[in-house]
């Protein structure tokens, strides 16, 4: 355990090998990663490059550089003229070129004081129970691309400990600006949970052991198409502090199937929820699973669900977001059947107004749409305008994706052309705008005080305990996702 303690402790990348922004094919195990398009590559080789020639002239090692808030800056410098090279016209991260050298300049641009919530968390319990259902032989989880985990070994799967609650506490509340997250889950049959309520609320407590108590909240995960899961609410409401319940409408028991919200299965699980007083209903919209999936996986049913019920805040993860479909203008009744524009059609038809109960939440969707700058602009300009500015959530999917701090960089730069804005009437990405959706929003349908939260988060001890760390701070700059098909398909085969 003492070497495992070194590695955990060690520098994760001495020669600054890894880029703070990561563009990368990086999956968070729900779709097939995706490959990079040319003008990625070519960014993210240009930040490589950029990033080794400032360095050398401000005299300092490459790993320096990179942990500092000008190698960010430089990264996003690339990114930016490797989408103007790709005519991307709809957004650009507005970083000043001095920034990749001056440090105020830096942080001028990716620094930050808002509340940060983080409405979608993960962390895979990395020795719970779901180990005893694999072969003594089994090495689950080896072939993640995390530092700690290859140089560990695997004997005895003690590389483990590299992916547990202090890893997930490092990447979350220490290299990132976050504040508050949302801790939720992925599909499973009952008995294959990667993490099971009981372990997440263990997670919780390590953190309310911290003076943290604040920090991390619980959904309850209930798939009303599985057998025993509404009857469970009940005792997943009385047992734990249940702020929203996760649901997967295009997820089924054996594989198939998926329902609706405005079905009987959807419905059942709305009138438990109105009863138990959880009155928070978290979809998984968009990234569909596949084929099967795909019509319960698109926002059609969610307008109608809303106006029937509204008492119930329907919060959308992943926003409807579709791989398959290029975002671009949208245009009411024009038809189209799937994507962002499904979710927009959706509200319209139900007559819900923007600012209602239904939210907009950006899990994957945000760090897919960094790719792209014109479907950036897009999904971002439709999903202000037709579920409204205080609609938009924030979230990011992390630990599947490392730590969320190089998403929350690069949504603090982004900026939507004012082309754009004038010919598709989309709203500006103000600061105002973005301390909305970065956290403000989040507040309403979770029952958060702000003033509450910023105080107690200001003398916990896990601000102290980030306080001292941001010293020397020592970033991974890595994921914890499928990053190739073998690994998404590896993954897919332990129940992640």
């Amino acid at each position: 355990m003492a070497n495992q303690k070194n590695v955990l402790n060690g520098d994760r990348d001495p020669e600054g090998a890894r880029l703070p922004i990561r563009i990368d094919t990086t999956s968070n195990g729900e779709f097939s990663p995706v490959a990079l398009e040319k003008h990625n590559v070519e960014g993210n080789a240009i930040a490589h490059q950029w990033a080794s020639e400032n360095a050398r002239r401000k005299g300092e090692s490459r790993r320096s550089f990179m942990v500092s808030a000008c190698g960010a800056a430089t990264t996003l410098l690339a990114v930016n003229q490797a989408n103007a090279y790709a005519s991307k016209k709809g957004a650009k991260f507005n970083v000043p070129p001095d920034a990749a050298l001056d440090a105020d300049a830096a942080m001028e641009a990716l620094g930050g004081n808002e509340f940060i919530f983080d409405v979608q968390g993960h962390y895979v319990n990395p020795t719970g129970a779901w180990l005893g259902k694999l072969p003594d032989e089994a090495r689950p989880l080896s072939g993640m691309p995390n530092t700690c985990v290859t140089a560990a070994g695997t004997e005895d799967r003690e590389y483990l400990n590299c992916l547990g609650s202090e890893e997930f506490i490092k990447d979350v509340f220490l290299d990132s600006d976050t504040d508050m997250m949302v801790l939720s889950f992925v599909p499973s049959a009952r008995d294959a949970e990667p993490l099971t309520i009981e372990e997440a609320d263990e997670t919780r407590r390590i953190i309310d052991a911290m003076d943290g108590d604040h920090r991390l909240m619980l959904h309850g995960r209930v798939n009303p198409n599985q057998p025993g899961d509404l009857e469970d609410m009940d005792r997943l409401a009385a047992e734990f502090p249940i702020a929203a319940w996760k649901t997967y409408t295009q997820w089924g028991p054996d594989g198939v199937g998926g329902f609706f919200m405005t079905d009987d299965a959807g419905e059942a699980m709305i009138a438990k929820a109105k009863a138990l007083g959880v009155k928070n209903i978290a979809i998984h919209k968009g990234l569909a699973f596949g084929p099967q999936s795909y019509e319960h996986s698109t926002c059609a049913d969610i307008g109608e669900a809303a106006k029937r019920h509204p008492d119930i805040n329907f919060i959308l993860y992943h926003s409807g977001f579709d791989l398959s479909v290029k975002e671009e203008a949208f245009t009411p009744g024009a038809g189209k059947s799937a994507g962002v524009d499904r979710l927009c059609q959706s509200l319209l038809d139900a007559g819900v107004a923007p600012n209602s109960n239904v939210y907009a939440e950006l899990g994957s969707t945000w760090r897919l749409l960094m790719r792209d700058m014109d479907q950036a602009a897009h999904a971002l300009g439709k999903l202000v305008k037709y579920c409204g500015e205080d609609n938009v959530l924030w979230g990011t999917d992390s630990i599947w994706y490392g730590s969320p701090q190089d998403q929350i960089q690069a949504f603090r730069a982004f900026e939507i052309s004012s082309e754009y804005q004038e010919r598709f009437s989309y709203a500006p990405m103000t600061r105002q705008l973005k301390a909305k959706i970065f956290g403000l929003n989040a507040m309403v349908p979770y029952k958060v005080s702000l003033e509450e939260a910023k105080k107690r988060a200001s003398g916990d001890t896990l601000a102290k305990r980030k306080h001292a760390y941001l010293e020397q701070p020592n970033p991974s700059f890595t994921t914890y996702g499928p990053k190739t098909r073998r690994e998404f398909l590896n993954l897919k085969s332990l129940g992640g």
